[in-house]
This record gives structure tokens, sequence and C-alpha cells, in this order.
């Protein structure tokens, strides 16, 4: 029987970057499923570069895997972000003294080999009742895979866990990821003539001037469960103009907020819209163009929720909070509890230094398989 360093190893070295299918990882999860008695059901989609994507749902011998309401499902995706051309190594995986290397390794495919190893391990008959395993696409750019799930109504788990680096503490509540491209319209001129155009980015300049004095008065709205503690909001780029003798007729920036579970998703892009509507009407030369991009509301379980306890009980360890965005803030919509937790820190994760402890990848094993089985 393997276990999952040797899953592990064999999960780092199929390329699975969010631009390729994930198919061979879909592939190898269901090999290791289907030799243990699991029945899985495939859930293919093209994403947008018309690449084939499978979202897959697993269940345990002697359940149905068509049955959406599930007691407790563990859910992993299966894509990693892409990696730089000078980490030669990305997808060679090495052991260098008690931690496992390689690209996915932390997030999230040691989360994903602890789930083959768990399954793997426990016999047919001590499997609890509406156990299901679901393995995502795109979750790197936007947790895309599991929105189809959810819009086709696939699955409905009473219970969720996220699999996410958490150096495995239950997280249990998250903030939510927004996105949103703005686009600052001006005219074109010579520069030596500017009253004949509009600078773009002049007019960005002062909205952007505008939404950072808006953060300071949102920052006053307060959860103390995180830090920071507020809704954090980001201009993580922005760019304009032709040439440096070119009144800018166009800038553009994208806009990025992480809202706090209780606030709502869309309540940073309806103030920005309310700056931008301000500043057209005080400049009639001023004109924008906003595309949300993204929209996912914070998640908050409550600490002393059946799934939040009985794992806190396992590692010892109490509950926590995550700044970053994860497949929760979706499955919170149909869930009744949710959790995010796995092996590794996300500190390390989206880097050439990424690695997960191999004495975490133990533990996570014998905590999945604790939650699997019948009490």
């Amino acid at each position: 029987m393997k276990t999952a360093i040797d899953h592990l190893f064999e999960l780092i070295r199929l390329p699975s970057v969010s631009s390729l299918s994930n198919r061979p990882v879909i592939e190898y999860a269901e090999g290791v499923l289907h030799s243990v008695g699991w029945t899985t059901s495939r859930h293919p989609y093209q994403d947008s570069a018309g690449k084939e994507k499978i979202n897959l749902i697993a269940a345990p011998p002697n359940q149905g895997v068509a049955d959406k309401n599930a007691d407790l499902a563990f859910f992993c995706h299966t894509d990693t972000v892409p990696f730089s051309a000078d980490w030669v190594g990305a997808l060679d995986p090495f052991i260098e003294g008690e931690n496992l290397r390689g690209c996915g390794s932390c997030d999230v495919k040691g989360f994903l080999a602890c789930l083959l190893a768990a399954a793997s391990q426990i016999s047919s008959e001590r499997f609890a009742d509406g156990v299901r395993i679901v393995l995502t696409a795109d979750e790197e750019i936007g947790c895309i895979g599991a929105a189809h799930l959810i819009a086709a109504d696939t699955i409905r788990p009473k219970r969720a866990v996220i699999g996410e680096p958490t150096s495995l503490q239950v997280a249990r509540a998250g903030k939510g990821y927004c996105l949103a491209k703005v686009t600052v319209i001006g005219k074109e001129a010579h520069s030596a003539h500017p009253e004949m155009g509009a600078s773009a980015i002049f007019a960005a300049a002062r909205l952007v001037s505008a939404i950072e004095e808006f953060s300071k008065e949102l920052a006053k709205e307060r959860h103390d469960f995180f830090n920071p503690s507020f809704t954090a909001i980001n201009v993580g780029t922005i760019r304009g103009g032709t040439a440096k003798n070119i009144v800018p007729g166009e800038c553009e920036f994208l806009l990025e907020w992480r809202p706090i579970p209780g606030q709502a998703a869309g309540r940073v892009l309806e103030k920005v819209l309310e700056i931008a509507e301000r500043l057209r009407k005080s400049d009639s030369r001023f004109d924008y163009h906003v595309a949300t991009l993204r929209t996912q509301a914070g998640f908050e379980t409550a600490e002393a929720a059946s799934l939040v306890r009985r794992i806190s009980e396992v590692t010892g360890k109490p509950s926590i909070s995550i700044p970053f965005g994860s497949e929760a803030s979706l499955l919170s919509a149909i869930s009744d509890e949710v959790v995010v937790i796995g092996p590794g820190d996300m500190r390390s994760a989206h880097s050439d230094r990424e690695f997960v402890p191999i004495p975490e990848l133990d533990l996570a094993v014998d905590l999945v398989s604790r939650l699997m089985r019948r009490n």
C-alpha cells in the first residue's frame, strides 16, 4: 500500500498548472480509488481556452456516488500556479531533512496525497455514511471548477473540509476574494498641447487616491478573528499611455479586495462606482468602465460546530482564520459547516521554496482517516 509520500512524489511529477488539462491528476486519483473499491463520477467542462477540465466526485464502497446529499465531503483542487522557468526541479520532488519539496507539494497536492492514502487504508465496512472526495479544477484562477459543480447542483454536503495549507490548524473562517478591472478613458493629444486632450492617467490617479481614502474608512470595520482585521484593498497593477509625449487616452488598473465575513462581497465595488460617478459629475471629460472579474464573500463557521470541535480534538490545536481566498467561500453557501485545513504553510507556496513537512503529511492522513471512519 502506497504512503502519502509515495502518492505525493507521483502527483508532483504530473504537470497541472491551470493552463493545462488536469486529466492526468484525475486519472491518477481514479486509479488509486478504484483499486480500493471507490466509485467515481466525472464532471468535465472546457475552460475559456478550450482545454478539457475535469471535476471528480468519489464515494467509498457501498455508497452511491450519485447521491448529492453527502454528510462530509473533502474538497481538493488539482491545479497549481505556474512556476518560474528557472525552477528546474519544480516537477522533480525530493526530500530534504523532514521536508518534501516540489511544485504543488504544499498547495495542494500534499493534501490530495493524504486523501488517497487515507481512503486506501480503511476497510470498506468502516466508512461513515455519506463520505465523499471531490477533486476540482481551476481553483487557482478563480475556483472555477467548484463553481461549475455548485451551479450544476451535483453535490450538497452538510459538512465540507477544504484542503489548503494551514499547518494542520483548522481554519473556521476566511476572507473572501474579489477582483475588478477599472478602465479610465481620456483623450489623446500632443503633450505640448494638453488642453486638446484629457489625461486618463491623471484621472485614474484621482480615482485611485479616492479609493485609498475609502480603504482607510473601511478599515474601521473590524473582525478581530483576523490579522489584518479589516477588508484589505489593493491596486495590484496599473498601466496606461502610449508614449512619453502623448496625453494618455486610457489607463487601467486591477482592483483587489478581500472582504471579512459578514461584509457583502460587492460593498467595495459599490463604493468605487459611487466615487467614479462623483468624479464624472465634477469633470465632464472623465469617463470609466468597470469589469467585475470575481466576487466571493468571506466565510465563517461557529467555533462550537461539530466539525471544528472534532478536528481541534484530534490535532490538539485551536481554530484559526485565514487571510487568503479558497473554495470555502463557495461551499459555505450550500453547507452547514465549512472548514479549511491541510499540511504545509501557505507562505512557502507559489514559489521555488515550496515544501510540505513530512510529519504533517503523516498527521493529516491520521486526521482524514478518523473523519472518514465510523465512530
